[in-house]
């Protein structure tokens, strides 16, 4: 990565009482230390490592995604660092290369060049969105974001360089307006949306690649026709509560395959980067819509009993399949 790379970052001040408004403040540059190349998983990201201490009761030899701005020569240029929550606002960003050109040519995965994650830093907000890129290699996507706060922007993609690897680049975002906190649903195995009640199956593990099965029901039914979404029966995106350290992981198995059927379980094979206390959106669809089913999770622990209450519903999308595909 380019240590001598200025960032700007915003930070926001808040006041936990009082309902005040949340804003932006003057612009810092913080320090971004160097990391040395170590072990991907199957999509490029950083491996958790055994050795070493991150902070968080595991243990990380390296960052995990979306914990920088840049890495591997590349950094994520968010040039909308601010919105106003409740007002629809076009997100611009830009990847840049070592060079600091914009990047124009990608690596398409599950049937897009680039996946957008939004998420609230208290993990109650979540967006997966698919933004579209101008031919000088501007990102942009209407978002509208419904709570004041901070969130954090995440960028999957892997560049059409030769032997790029993977990556997941963070920066964060500022929505001002009348603050109220929010805290971080309870643990839970079943999560319930649109109608939809997921079950959740399998424990996740730090450190060591364990199964997650996310069973879809309706009306207390199996539903076994769910649709491929972007090359797959479903999505599971992680995220860790505290710094939002970020896990991408695909089902088990893909539509067309052979074995794979299309529900009602949904199979992933999942390492969490450290011990802690972790957010799990499932997408996936059905008749046409895609859902998002979330899960507060610890490492560690099987989910809780299937008739447990259930965590909070997604919030609204500022779009009408709640993805912007």
């Amino acid at each position: 990565m380019n240590t001598g790379l200025r960032i700007t970052a915003f930070t926001a001040a808040l006041a936990a009482t009082f309902g005040t408004a949340y804003g932006v403040g003057r612009g810092v540059d913080p320090v971004v230390a160097e990391s040395t190349a170590a072990p991907h998983d199957e999509h490029g990201r950083p491996s958790a490592q055994p050795e070493g201490g991150d902070g968080h009761g595991g243990h990380e030899s390296t960052p995990p995604g979306g914990l920088q701005i840049s890495e591997n020569g590349y950094t994520l240029d968010l040039a909308t660092p601010r919105v106003t929550a409740g007002q629809c606002t076009e997100l611009r960003f830009t990847v840049r290369d070592g060079s600091g050109e914009a990047v124009t040519a990608y690596q398409p995965e599950h049937d897009k060049e680039l996946h957008l994650i939004l998420a609230s830093h208290d993990l109650v907000t979540y967006r997966h969105l698919h933004p579209t890129r101008a031919a000088d290699g501007t990102w942009s996507t209407p978002v509208d974001l419904p709570r004041a706060g901070g969130y954090r922007v995440f960028a999957d993609f892997t560049p059409a360089a030769t032997n790029a690897e993977n990556l997941t680049l963070g920066a964060d975002l500022a929505a001002a307006g009348r603050y109220e906190p929010a805290s971080l649903p309870a643990p839970g195995g079943t999560a319930r949306t649109d109608g939809y009640q997921v079950e959740l199956g399998g424990t996740l593990r730090p450190g060591k690649a364990s199964e997650l099965k996310l069973k879809v029901l309706r009306d207390g039914e199996p539903v076994n026709d769910l649709q491929p979404y972007l090359g797959a029966y479903g999505h599971l995106v992680a995220l860790r509560s505290g710094d939002l350290a970020y896990l991408h992981v695909h089902p088990n198995g893909e539509p067309g395959d052979g074995t794979t059927r299309p529900g009602p379980e949904i199979s992933f094979t999942a390492t969490a980067p450290s011990d802690g206390t972790y957010r799990l959106f499932l997408d996936f669809r059905h008749q046409g819509k895609v859902h998002t089913a979330a899960f507060t999770v610890r490492t560690g622990s099987a989910p809780a009993a299937r008739d447990s209450a259930p965590t909070a519903p997604p919030a609204p999308s500022e779009h009408t399949d709640g993805h912007g595909h």
